[in-house]
């Protein structure tokens, strides 16, 4: 029986050179880093895990970032000097050979800690703890985790699975995020073109290995296990995938969902936070609407004394008989306004309706406040309201990708009964 460092060998020998070593692309490296949002001139970024380092290279070409690459195997990290410095990148990042799980990096010294292929090594939810503390103010924290995408995975892909890593759906993960103090601002499922790029070189690198290799002490085992692998994803495919999280650790105000002892304290918010009682009574009336009310969607935000400072509710819409998502009401406190409650409360909801597998959110609101939360013009998604409101106002989030689902809803937004349009 061969030992298991001959494996380890012969796996890292038949991917020398290759240019991934993991399901990614260029294209979604840039989304990633795009849904990351402003950064600094020259932000500081940690490639975990970075293997022969594509998206190190990209960080830094791209968005100027001072890189550090990490890896546990040397030779990758000797590709990337390589490969920087064919590229002048070589003032441009610093390679580092050391553990992801015990990294001699000072707190706060990072403005991106990034990780495309590469959690599995320690697992999603023990990264999500052991990196935030690297992240300097603002920082964000980008992942890729490999996870089922139906609701009945076949026993074939479980059992090949449980052999390998745990696998959670989109929603464990991002309420794993959510409950490790993160807000999520921004969710990227990987197309199929992304397991292309990885195992089109891989397979055809396995099929050029010479019988003379394939002897080598090792190499047999691993190249059964990668021949194993690549016609798992042909025949299982459709069940799992790579999925993208950009994560930014959470606001310090405490948020949750409402509970039954909140009703007369979010009345008393909306109606403190408005010119009339309008807001507050429309909140009443929706929780009667069982077509519009969401349990688990109308949230809070805490004042230090455990009093609620904030308020935001999503309840159920439609966009031409499709089901979506309207935000409204979003309400502060006076004296809480301008202190980060209503953002915090607003991010908390968003995160609750990702984690639902919910696609679209809509908000008729100002165009200077909610983009912060990724909010676009709706009419751009081919959205509209039914009556007259300036283009700028109307807005709408995507919360999941279209991928799997199908095209986004166009047409016209029908609002509950309750909001009198």
């Amino acid at each position: 029986m061969t030992d298991s460092t001959s494996i380890t060998h012969a796996f890292f020998a038949l991917h020398h050179g290759l240019p991934r070593q993991g399901p990614g692309s260029d294209d979604t490296t840039r989304r990633l880093l795009s849904l990351a949002g402003a950064l600094p001139e020259r932000p500081r970024a940690l490639d975990l895990g970075c293997g022969p380092g594509r998206a190190a290279l990209l960080l830094a070409a791209e968005a100027g970032a001072r890189v550090t690459a990490v890896d546990l195997h040397e030779p990758f990290l000797d590709e990337l000097r390589a490969s920087a410095e064919a590229r002048g990148l070589t003032g441009s990042i610093t390679t580092l050979k050391a553990d992801m799980a015990e990294l001699p990096c000072p707190d706060g010294s990072f403005d991106l800690v990034w990780a495309e292929s590469s959690v599995y090594g320690i697992g999603f939810d023990t990264a999500l703890h052991a990196w935030r503390r690297l992240l300097a103010p603002g920082g964000a924290l980008v992942l890729t985790e490999c996870e089922w995408t139906t609701a009945e995975p076949s026993a074939e892909a479980r059992a090949f699975w449980e052999r390998h890593y745990t696998l959670r759906t989109s929603e464990a993960n991002t309420r794993a995020a959510t409950g490790a103090g993160y807000s999520v601002l921004g969710v990227h499922t990987q197309p199929e073109s992304d397991w292309e790029e990885y195992y089109g070189p891989l397979a055809a690198r396995a099929d050029a290995v010479s019988a003379e290799k394939a002897a080598a002490p090792g190499m047999a085992e691993a190249l059964a296990a990668t021949r194993e692998e690549i016609a798992m994803r042909r025949e299982h495919g459709s069940e799992y995938g790579y999925t993208g999280y950009v994560l930014r650790p959470a606001d310090s105000w405490p948020t949750r969902p409402e509970t039954a002892a909140d009703v007369a304290a979010v009345r008393a918010v909306n109606a403190a936070a408005f010119e009339t009682e309008a807001e507050a009574d429309l909140v009443d009336a929706l929780r009667t609407d069982p077509e519009a009310w969401l349990p688990g969607l109308s949230y809070v935000a805490e004042a230090p004394d455990g009093s609620v400072a904030a308020y935001a509710l999503i309840t159920r819409c439609r966009v031409d008989g499709a089901p979506a998502l309207a935000l409204a009401p979003v309400a502060t406190l006076p004296e809480h306004q301008r202190t980060g409650a209503g953002s915090a409360v607003v991010r908390a909801v968003l995160d609750a309706a990702r984690a639902r597998g919910e696609r679209l959110v809509l908000v008729l609101g100002h165009p200077a406040y909610y983009p912060r939360f990724g909010f676009r013009p709706a009419s751009g998604y081919g959205i509209r309201p039914g009556f007259e409101v300036p283009d700028e106002a109307m807005m709408a989030l995507v919360l999941n990708g279209a991928d799997d689902s199908g095209p986004l809803p166009r047409g016209t937004i029908r609002y509950p009964a309750a909001f009198g349009v």
